[in-house]
């Protein structure tokens, strides 16, 4: 089933990198941007936490949180947020059960190996919890500008 702008976002249950239990539920009133990622610690993904890092003031002045998730787990997670400074949490989602709700589960193809893993995504949830607007196959550069500017045209019309 696909994810469709308008429609309630899929609810979340995931232990971020300190154990602690983040739901959807918890940001009501806040505008969410969840970005799915493959990998700590890969340039790709250093990078889009990095401009995610660099950019998170300015998110929070449109009453924005970030959270990342990927299949990594919790120890893994804390290295990488001690290691770039990211002021927010990621989260745990090994079973990739959230990533499937978000449709981002998807076959890879890398050197002629197929495989299953995440699809780099970055969708926006309103304080409603409303799915406002989805970016699917993201590439890195410029994307973080992109979300900002869309959620800041948002945040302009209320």
């Amino acid at each position: 089933m696909t994810l469709l702008e308008g429609q309630n976002a899929p609810d979340f249950s995931l232990l971020n990198e300190k154990g602690e239990m983040v739901h959807l539920a918890d940001f009501k009133g806040k505008n969410v941007i969840l970005y799915f990622y493959p990998k700590d610690m890969t340039p790709g993904c250093t990078t889009e936490a990095c401009d995610f890092r660099d950019k998170f003031e300015d998110f929070s002045h449109l009453n924005a949180v970030v959270l990342g998730v990927s299949p990594d787990n919790a120890s893994k997670h804390t290295k990488f947020i001690d290691k770039h400074g990211l002021p927010f949490s990621l989260l745990v989602d090994e079973d990739h059960a959230i990533a499937e709700a978000y449709d981002v589960w998807v076959l890879k193809k890398m050197y002629g190996r197929e495989y299953m893993g995440i699809e780099r995504s970055t969708f926006l949830i309103d304080a409603e919890g409303k799915l406002v607007k989805a970016w699917r196959k993201v590439r890195v550069k410029n994307h973080i500008e992109e979300v900002y500017a869309y959620l800041a045209e948002q945040e302009a019309k209320q």
